[in-house]
């Protein structure tokens, strides 16, 4: 049996899927981008005069995908701590790949305790966002 996690907090999911789904002690997080919640706008996102995105921060969606990532845990009873397992897709590897490996340092400052993670570099997303996150924790009370 399995139930469906919805966050009031994090920004609605771009398809028809709950933002995690428990599994006895697991929980599996659909993959988290960085959206302002309410708004959907992009942080660190700009665009030229006909809607072409022309600059994207790093910086500014790795914080933002990490705070929505804590707000589905926490919605789900869970916590940082709880993660286990994150894999990272980054639509520019060779780029983004410093300043995102750095600031996963920032909140995860021990090896030993931070979460398994694979990065991988991918050509697109579903929306104008250059990193998704896809997580697997232990699941809240």
């Amino acid at each position: 049996m399995s139930e469906s996690v919805n966050a009031t907090n994090a920004p609605k999911p771009v398809g028809n899927y709950p933002h995690a789904r428990r599994v006895g002690e697991l929980l599996f997080l659909s993959g988290i981008g960085p959206r302002t919640p309410g708004s959907n706008a992009i942080p660190g996102n700009e665009y030229a005069a006909d809607g072409s995105l022309t600059r994207y921060d790093i910086a500014a969606q790795c914080h933002s995908v990490f705070a929505n990532v804590r707000a589905v845990l926490e919605a789900s009873g869970a916590g940082w701590t709880d993660l286990i397992d994150v894999t990272v897709y980054l639509t520019d590897m060779a780029r983004d790949f410093p300043v995102y490996n750095r600031i996963w340092a920032e909140y995860f400052p021990d090896p030993a305790t931070a979460p398994c993670r694979t990065t991988l570099g991918i050509t697109a997303l579903p929306t104008p966002i250059a990193i998704e996150l896809k997580c697997v924790a232990r699941a809240g009370a």
